[in-house]
């Protein structure tokens, strides 16, 4: 397509310089800065004066101009050429790229790249089965929903969620998670990032300490770090983060106490009775993010840490992004009651808002009891696969890996300095699309790999522990 000449020049009959002269330095002009690319092709000159309701003969002296200035080639029956390789360096225009500010160079800096060795590849953590989704009923309920009429909320009312979608949710969360809340305490959000990077924003400056676990979720550290706090990695064992070694100056603590990501400890009562007293004492506020906890598969039920509070120490997050799929960017915050109004108010601002079909999709699916049919379906399919995957590589030698209580990845470690990266190739070399532990460390970095399984084929898990053994059996290169 040739260039979009409004774009470089606007005629002006009221200037001295003739018609044909302004666009000849208009077009000159764009081509030494770079703005039309070299060998991008200009309209014919028809075309140029319909563009820009010129005569023809306006266009052609213009474009006979830049030919004699050789910075346009012109031959019969073809479009002009800007030829900006035949001008002199001296005589190009260097423009200066804009500059980030502080601010944005965090929110630039994405700590995900470091996990991966590869752009692309199967059994990536975090990722459920876009297989299993209930394409057909979603597309019904949505179908059905998208055909109301939904009154202030189909403008901007209600943008902190659809009404409907967060008097569900309340009963929800009181029947599965034991939270007694109100539809006022939910916010609805893209996701749990969006709800990470909105409490950033709101609760800390720049500087501000954030406890979180350690090896942790990268995610919450992305939003972190974009917001300016000052992380301290808090160890985490068995029974998920050990609350003595807070630091006392912490504004938020993050935690996954459901299905610690990534090593996957489930934290006990008592520990969650611990940490939130810590957190009263130090007037810090728990971020609860309930990772996975759709999918526990061993174990007593527990409730959510925030249903053992007073309702003022924790803000709660959940998604879909399991339970459906990312994709339809669906999440939701349980916020203590005096942070209503100045959580709904930064939301509008951040423009977190989630679409309105789809929230109302997702209230119906949940109402009608198909939810919690998808997620019995789901949970049988993924335990499956988490245990082929793990007895396949419990006795790899140099390997400690623990059963998978729940979620949809399975985290191993190695013994010896430097396995890491040897393995995480040789699988990405057979296409798997793996996690570096190291990568999710604050600390002194564990070696280990994340392996996601909710995708799993019946020839993976052989696959995938005979290229670690291969590997780890292999003299590593000096």
């Amino acid at each position: 397509m040739p260039v979009f000449l409004p774009a470089f020049f606007q005629p002006d009959a009221t200037r001295a310089d003739p018609l044909p002269v302004q666009l000849f330095a208009a077009v000159g002009a764009a081509i030494r800065a770079g703005r039309i690319a070299d060998r991008e092709t200009l309209p014919s000159t028809r075309h140029a004066a319909e563009m820009l309701g010129l005569s023809r003969s306006s266009i052609t002296t213009a474009y006979d101009l830049l030919r004699a200035e050789g910075i346009i080639e012109m031959r019969p029956g073809r479009r002009p050429r800007a030829r900006l390789s035949a001008l002199p360096a001296a005589d190009r225009v260097e423009s200066i790229a804009p500059t980030l500010s502080t601010r944005g160079q965090r929110m630039a800096h994405d700590p995900r790249k470091a996990s991966y060795a590869t752009e692309s590849g199967r059994l990536a953590p975090g990722l459920p089965d876009e297989r299993a989704f209930p394409a057909d009923l979603w597309a019904q309920t949505l179908r059905r929903q998208a055909r109301q009429a939904q009154g202030d909320e189909a403008g901007y009312g209600g943008y902190h969620g659809a009404q409907a979608l967060r008097e569900t949710l309340c009963a929800r969360l009181a029947s599965d998670r034991g939270l007694a809340v109100t539809p006022e305490q939910i916010l609805i959000t893209p996701g749990t990032q969006a709800s990470l990077s909105l409490i950033t924003q709101i609760m800390t400056d720049p500087g501000d300490i954030i406890a979180m676990e350690d090896p942790g979720y990268v995610g919450a550290k992305a939003s972190f770090l974009a917001g300016g706090a000052t992380l301290c990695p808090v160890p985490v064992d068995s029974d998920g983060m050990q609350v003595e070694a807070l630091p006392q100056e912490a504004r938020l603590i993050y935690i996954t106490p459901s299905n610690q990501y990534p090593l996957g400890g489930r934290m006990g009562l008592g520990r969650r009775l611990a940490l939130l007293e810590r957190a009263r004492n130090q007037g810090a506020l728990i971020i609860e993010d309930d990772y996975d906890s759709e999918f526990l598969w061993h174990g007593r039920e527990i409730a959510a840490l925030a249903a053992h509070g007073s309702g003022t120490e924790c803000v709660y997050l959940g998604s879909a992004s399991k339970a459906l799929l990312p994709g339809l960017r669906l999440g939701w915050m349980v916020v203590p009651e005096a942070l209503i109004d100045p959580m709904r108010a930064a939301h509008r601002t951040m423009g977190c808002a989630a679409n309105l079909h789809a929230q109302l999709a997702l209230s119906e699916v949940m109402e009608s009891g198909h939810y919690r049919r998808h997620l019995r379906h789901i949970a049988r399919l993924y335990q499956s696969r988490g245990e082929a995957l793990y007895e396949a590589l419990r006795d790899c030698e140099g390997v400690t890996v623990a059963r998978p209580r729940g979620g949809v990845q399975l985290g191993l470690r190695f013994e010896k300095k430097g396995a890491e990266t040897r393995c995480q190739n040789a699988l990405a070399e057979r296409g798997y699309r793996v996690a570096r532990l190291s990568a999710l460390c604050l600390a002194a970095p564990l070696e280990g790999l994340l392996i996601g399984f909710a995708t799993l084929r019946p020839d993976d898990p052989a696959r995938i522990a005979a290229a670690i053994r291969k590997t780890l059996s292999a003299p590593a290169e000096s």
